[in-house]
């Protein structure tokens, strides 16, 4: 194999999956074999790969928490990584090329390709948690953080590379003491994420219900009377009073085809998030042409541009006072041009020209030592 990528849960090709896959497919067009290894891929998702000349590594791990969603599926897998290595001690030897876009699966690399650490999530998340999930995580919060630290120098210590996908991403490994060296921004596909059409209903908001999302602030903005619709997988963090709120549509696990439709005619997209290393969801909905109201902080405070593609707020009652006030109040319709024309920026293709450019770079450096690359990247 000329090129080894390292994924996290592969259940399907978004999320944290989305940037492997991506320049996967990018490596295959250029020539190169390339495989991939995750703890778990799905049967749907390893016939994919195969359609598109990937070679799929399932190491088929043991997770009882398999029917109970991603999340505790990917939480259950770092478990087993942080206290046991038992991932990595499944994965095969490699002479190719290995990129690592995983943090449970610690295996040295030629790049680490970095995506949020959890402890630092769940510390996040915590106040938005039921309250069996608060008191077991405090209960076991300095074991994960210690042993959420180890495992990241760990992996960091056998990577020729590490590379972040945001600067806020960054900042949170350099307290760990990682040396991350650039940064490569996540990529979506604007074939696929892009208007639905030119004249949107802008009858409802959009958001996003996920194991990172601020419920509160959300429901106090659909208690004033504001129309919701809502989308993401059904996980035990979702509140029954949000779920089932009379203001508020939940639509559960979305194709990209419902989404990209939901995206295109909403007036603007709500991202009320806890902890967000860079977030797809402000970035799609720019990229079908509609704003989104979110924190100027973290990810989404890197690309979302305050009063140009969207609306930033320094707490959580800015945030539910500007949502309010657009929902009354409109905006002016340039903002939705805005906001297609700075998505643009983040398609797969320069994403891809990134990745190929940092690779080229490193072809007399740590990537040289682990395998020849082609003379097209050079």
């Amino acid at each position: 194999m000329d090129f080894t990528l390292v994924s996290d849960i592969m259940m399907d090709l978004e999320g944290s999956v989305r940037p492997a896959v991506f320049l996967a497919d990018a490596l295959v067009k250029q020539g190169y074999e390339v495989s991939m290894i995750s703890p778990i891929i799905s049967s749907n998702i390893e016939k994919r790969l195969r359609e598109s000349s990937i070679t799929p590594v399932n190491l088929r791990a043991k997770l009882i928490s398999k029917n109970l969603g991603v999340s505790l599926l990917w939480l259950e897998a770092w478990i087993q990584e942080a206290f046991f290595r038992l991932n990595s001690r499944r994965a095969a030897n490699e002479s190719s090329v290995r990129i690592n876009f995983s943090q449970i699966v610690s295996v040295p690399s030629s790049v680490w390709y970095l995506q949020g650490p959890p402890s630092v999530a769940l510390k996040d998340m915590e106040k938005e948690l039921s309250m069996g999930f608060r008191v077991a995580y405090n209960v076991f919060r300095p074991f994960i953080e210690h042993v959420d630290k180890g495992l990241v120098n760990r992996i960091a210590k056998s990577s020729s590379l590490v590379i972040a996908n945001s600067k806020f991403c960054a900042s949170m490994y350099s307290k760990f003491g990682v040396k991350v060296q650039d940064v490569i921004y996540p990529p979506i596909d604007c074939k696929v994420f892009c208007p639905s059409t030119s004249h949107p209903s802008s009858g409802y908001i959009l958001t996003y219900f996920g194991k990172e999302t601020k419920f509160s602030v959300i429901k106090r903005i659909a208690d004033v009377g504001v129309k919701i619709k809502a989308f993401g997988s059904k996980t035990p963090f979702i509140p029954d009073e949000l779920t089932k709120h009379p203001n508020i549509e939940f639509f559960g696990k979305a194709s990209v085809n419902e989404l990209v439709n939901l995206y295109s005619n909403a007036l603007f997209t709500l991202f009320a998030f806890t902890h967000e290393p860079f977030g797809y969801v402000p970035l799609e909905s720019m990229a079908c042409g509609t704003p989104s109201v979110t924190y100027g902080m973290q990810g989404p405070g890197e690309y979302v541009a305050d009063e140009y593609t969207g609306w930033l707020a320094h707490t959580d009652a800015e945030l539910t006072q500007k949502s309010i006030r657009l929902w009354k109040e409109g905006y002016p319709s340039r903002i939705r041009t805005n906001c297609v024309e700075e998505a643009s920026k983040f398609d797969r293709q320069f994403y891809i020209e990134k990745w190929l450019k940092t690779l080229s770079h490193q072809k007399n450096g740590p990537v040289r030592s682990n395998r020849l690359l082609k003379d097209e990247l050079g």
